[in-house]
């Protein structure tokens, strides 16, 4: 259970690896100080900002941005460091506001390697300070806390790090405030892309810090004269969590254009993270951000153009005396040039960062573990049971009109936080795909199938164990897979007391789990509850439930993703329409997936409508059946 943290409280860590993200209105700059005992920090050195960004155990974003996400890890850190604190400063130098009680209270929320979040922090009641200390983790007889700390300093940065006990405060502040320089356009935020559209994958300017010096330029430690002019920085629009990564030997940023001008080739695994899983997943999010960002870039180009167009045709035709002739004619062909230019630069530049886009697709996908992969994926042919559950599981491809062939991978963090439902009914599929319902029916129980192989591979053996509720026993051939390669933890159960024993079963165990949570005991749970993850496949729902039974497996979708046991519906939501609204937070509470390609999932952040696309198997492969006779002798070794 997440904890809701006020000013001065703490908090025990449970772990050691962090992920703390940090919200605000307004670009901030954050970083962290590695303090001893007494919350010294000696020398800067020990501090972690955009100029410096990593240090042992932590790593800061690299640029001013509306959200930051941290990465920390407390057993990384010297012996000698006892503090950790989490800063926040408004950048210096530019048109944006002076002091935090003029902009929303940030919030930060810390998280486990697993998405977990542990504890979260609103720093409200902030008035004249320009600077902040969020939050402190420290060292306490062996273990590490958290605490809320929320405090401001009016003096800005220099006064944060005086306060530290670091001298020459000024100078370091100074030496921040300089690697971030926003300039004074704001539009480089994170929230600030989402909520315009404005951002372009191939927008990335270079930063003067990262591209090598003139030969007979100064260092870079050499101070700048007293009377030098401040300089504004470029604005950098790059991804605010896919931050440019040097390779070596090189000098040159991954992001920034090659000597011949060029941008340098993708790379796969260029974001933050922990492990290369991380780094590819958040790489592929960056990657369906920055598509959604460039084709919201390019509709909302085409409108202005059309409605541009629009009014210059209605201001022609206001004059009954020029509606007719020549001259009304010319004015029309010459706003339809206007509007065609528009929309021309418009789609060059959503073509360019589609290049982009495609390029860097055409690195990563081969890059990805096997939970994130195609089925058709090289990545499966060595597939071995893993010692360690995946991160995230693979559920299909999303793409949208103006961005074809390019697909993002639909990427979900484990353990499932909703349950899922695969829609069995009428969907606006291509006429001729389908011969009948029972065809659909029959794909949408072979996607579930496939879905429950891949969720099986991604755990080691015996963290998950599968079971099926197919009261009509019409699922066997689709089912044939799991049941061929003995890895369900019971036969299929089927009819109404087959319904009834598996619900009891589960319903018992969230129940049991949930008790033994609240009181501290959860190696306590009797013998014959199954400690592994459930995963339960209904096939035809409603078909064979009773109002008992419906009531427990709302139950089981709204109360087991807490403690392991997780929901996979086959179901045509209009054979539900008899329950009336009573199935209506069901269906709420999962997430909507189909057999084949529909229009359905909606961007929260510009209101896309992207199309799904289902992880296939590929008509006549094996592969499946390969990679459940791999967890099938991995089950018999565990036992």
């Amino acid at each position: 259970m997440t904890a809701e943290l006020v000013r001065g409280q703490n908090h025990p860590l449970p772990q050691v690896r962090l992920e703390i993200r940090i919200s605000a209105g307004v670009p901030v700059l954050a970083g962290a100080t590695l303090g001893d005992e007494n919350g010294t920090v000696h020398g800067p050195q020990r501090v972690a900002h955009p100029g410096a960004p990593t240090l042992p155990g932590v790593e800061v974003p690299r640029q001013a941005a509306t959200e930051h996400r941290l990465a920390v890890d407390l057993s990384a850190v010297p012996e000698a460091v006892h503090r950790v604190g989490v800063f926040l400063a408004l950048p210096t130098g530019t048109t944006g506001p002076l002091r935090f009680g003029a902009v929303p209270a940030p919030r930060t929320a810390v998280h486990g390697p697993d998405g977990t979040e542990i504890a979260r922090y609103t720093v409200s009641g902030l008035e004249t300070e320009a600077a902040l200390i969020a939050l402190e983790l420290y060292r306490r007889q062996g273990a590490w806390k958290i605490r809320a700390m929320g405090q401001g300093y009016a003096g800005g940065l220099p006064a944060l790090l005086a306060d530290q006990g670091l001298p020459e405060a000024d100078t370091l502040a100074a030496a921040m405030h300089g690697t971030t320089n926003p300039g004074p356009t704001a539009a480089y935020g994170h929230d600030t892309h989402r909520a315009n559209g404005t951002h372009r994958a191939n927008d990335a300017v270079c930063n003067p810090y990262d591209t090598p010096a003139p030969e007979n330029a100064p260092a870079l430690d050499t101070p700048a004269p007293a009377d030098a002019p401040t300089l504004g920085g470029p604005i950098d629009y790059s991804h605010p969590r896919r931050p440019r990564h040097t390779a070596p030997p090189s000098p040159t940023p991954a992001a920034c254009p090659t000597s011949d001008g060029q941008p340098a080739p993708p790379v796969a695994g260029d974001a933050v993270g922990w492990s290369m899983e991380e780094r590819l997943y958040n790489q592929v999010w960056g990657m369906f951000e920055d598509l959604a960002r460039t084709t919201a870039a390019y509709r909302s180009a085409v409108d202005f153009a059309d409605t541009r167009l629009e009014k210059e045709l209605d201001q022609a035709l206001a004059d009954p005396r020029a509606r007719l002739g020549e001259g009304n004619a010319a004015v029309r062909e010459a706003a339809q040039i206007r509007r065609d230019q528009l929309a021309g630069q418009a789609r060059a530049a959503l073509d360019r960062d589609l290049a982009q886009l495609t390029a860097e697709s055409e690195v990563v996908e081969p890059a990805l573990p096997p939970a994130y992969a195609r089925w058709d994926s090289p990545a499966w042919h060595g597939y071995r049971v893993p010692t360690e559950p995946s991160m995230a599981l693979r559920l299909g491809d999303l793409h949208l009109p103006e961005s074809l062939p390019l697909r993002i991978p639909l990427l979900v963090r484990l353990p499932l936080e909703h349950g899922l439902w695969i829609d069995s009914g009428a969907t606006a599929v291509p006429e001729g795909s389908f011969a009948d319902s029972a065809a659909l029916r029959q794909a949408a129980m072979e996607t579930a199938v496939a879905l429950a192989a891949r969720l099986l591979a991604a755990h080691p053996a015996g963290e998950l164990a599968v079971r099926v509720i197919d009261p009509a026993g019409a699922a066997t051939r689709a089912l044939w897979p799991l049941t061929g390669a003995a890895v369900l933890a019971a036969p299929p159960a089927t009819g109404a007391a087959g319904v009834t024993e598996v619900l009891e079963r589960l319903t018992r165990r969230v129940d049991l789990v949930q008790m033994a949570v609240r009181g501290g005991a959860a190696g306590s749970l009797p013998d014959d509850v199954d400690t592994a993850r459930q995963l339960l496949i209904v096939n035809d729902f409603p078909h064979g439930f009773d109002d008992r039974a419906i009531t427990r497996l709302r139950y089981l979708a709204d109360e087991g993703p807490a403690v392991g046991v997780h929901l996979v519906l086959v179901a045509d939501r209009a054979d539900a329409a008899a329950y009336g609204p009573l199935l209506d937070p069901l269906w709420r509470s999962l997430m909507r997936l189909t057999p084949v390609p529909d229009e359905h999932l909606a961007d929260p952040w510009v209101g896309h409508a992207w199309t799904y696309e289902p992880a296939l198997v590929p008509v006549g492969s094996r592969i499946v059946e390969q990679v459940l006779g791999e967890v099938a002798a991995a089950l018999i070794k565990h036992k």
